[in-house]
């Protein structure tokens, strides 16, 4: 027995090699449960299958993953196809998956039950329905040019509405591509923009041909078209996408056509019959107003016009009465308010103010002379009085009692005989006049002495 020691990325070369080469596990078919999902966008996709009891490693490779037509789930039990190998920096083992489909339903339902659980969640298909044109002239129809449904489209809308005009837009309505020129196809209608209705259609089929019609990208141009859209894809039992988005489903081509045009023998009838009760409506309507033109002609407005005037006339003048006894009585009321006014204005006014300070003015000015005038009565009374005392005292009423004085020569009024001397001219003043004297002798009171 060799006992040399192995390396672990030998031993691991060695099983995987084991692995690789082994027929059973070059091709696996394998059942289980999605575990540790996590979406990957434009990525490899690596997640877990396990049933009650085990549990492997998986890889799905971004190539082989953007074939599904679903999107795998969390919990979600699926049918796989795959080889075992290793993955060498690990070491653990995990199955490299080539093709998946849900399992116990089929992988087309699985999408569309996705997409359509999506779309509902935006509002898609509870969106407000747009009516269909009730006379349309032209009709676009987005289908196959070679297939039956452009054919009863045109032989149903040429026996019922022939004045409609049919254009095709020729469109794949299955395989791969055909999504994209369906889309492609109804934006075309709708740049053109003189279309009333569209149609979309395709005769019966499996899931898989009809898949095109259970498209996102188809649905989407549906919702979003200005024109409003019937739908009339497979059978009658069959319903995709395009039949819950469009405005107007369609069991079959021939009923697209129905609801897209009317019938015009029916149009013309319903015209004719309109035509008829609006004849007879007009007239009944003219009927009644030439009754009730001569009911009023009839009238006593008509006959006799002026008495709708005599009750209004008796009322103006009654009116003009109250009119005019109201202003007088409102006059008199202003105007004894006005002379209330007017005396209360004229008691506080400034000229009888005035007037009443002059009377003053002027009685103090009365009183004020009387006054002045016993003043100077009394005054001169005393001015007499005075005058007279002075008179008493007057030197000239003293020289004319007799008494005189004498000055000297030099005007000197002399009141002793010390100021005088013998000899000199003395002048003694008398009440008549004065006397010029010389002093002989001089004799000096002996009480002076």
């Amino acid at each position: 027995m060799n006992n040399e020691y192995l390396t672990v990325s030998a031993l691991t070369q060695y099983i995987k090699k084991k692995f690789d080469y082994d027929p059973y596990l070059s091709k696996v078919y394998l059942t289980g449960e999605i575990s540790n999902f996590r979406l990957r966008k434009n990525a490899h996709q690596y997640f877990s299958l396990k049933d009650d009891n085990a549990k492997i490693s998986a890889i799905m490779f971004k190539s082989a993953f953007n074939k599904l037509k679903f999107t795998p789930e969390e919990g979600m039990k699926v049918l796989v196809v795959g080889h075992i190998s290793v993955y060498e920096p690990t070491g653990s083992y995990q199955i490299y998956i080539e093709r998946m489909e849900p399992d116990g339903v089929g992988q087309l339902y699985q999408a569309y039950e996705q997409l359509k659980k999506r779309l509902s969640a935006e509002g898609l298909f509870t969106k407000t329905k747009r009516p269909l044109v009730k006379f349309p002239k032209r009709i676009a129809v987005v289908t196959s040019p070679s297939g039956a449904v452009i054919r009863d489209i045109i032989t149903t809308a040429r026996r019922r509405y022939p004045i409609a005009q049919i254009v095709l837009f020729p469109a794949l309505v299955q395989g791969t591509e055909a999504s994209n020129d369906i889309v492609r196809q109804i934006n075309r209608a709708n740049e053109m923009g003189d279309f009333d209705t569209l149609i979309i259609g395709r005769g019966g089929g499996s899931i898989e041909d009809l898949w095109p019609f259970n498209e996102e990208n188809v649905a989407r141009a549906i919702s979003t078209s200005e024109i409003p859209v019937i739908s009339s894809v497979g059978h009658e039992t069959d319903t995709t996408i395009a039949d819950l988005v469009a405005d107007v489903r369609a069991a079959t081509p021939t009923a697209a056509a129905e609801l897209a045009v009317p019938k015009l023998e029916q149009v013309m009838l319903d015209i004719r019959n309109n035509q008829n009760r609006l004849m007879n409506a007009v007239f009944q309507l003219i009927k009644q107003a030439k009754l009730r033109l001569q009911k009023l002609e009839e009238s006593t407005v008509f006959k006799s016009p002026q008495r709708i005037y005599e009750t209004y006339t008796q009322r103006v003048d009654l009116l003009t009465q109250r009119l005019i006894a109201n202003n007088n009585q409102n006059l008199n009321h202003h105007q004894s308010e006005f002379s209330a006014v007017d005396n209360r204005l004229k008691l506080v006014a400034p000229i009888t103010k005035i007037e009443r300070y002059q009377q003053l003015a002027a009685t103090y000015q009365m009183r004020l002379v009387q006054a002045q005038k016993l003043k100077l009565g009394d005054s001169r009374k005393q001015f007499q009085l005075a005058v007279s005392s002075l008179d008493h005292l007057s030197p000239l009423k003293i020289l004319a009692r007799g008494y005189s004085y004498t000055t000297d020569a030099d005007d000197q009024l002399i009141s002793k005989v010390d100021l005088i001397n013998q000899g000199d001219n003395l002048t003694v003043h008398l009440s008549d006049g004065s006397v010029v004297a010389t002093v002989n002798e001089i004799i000096k009171d002996k009480r002076e002495e």
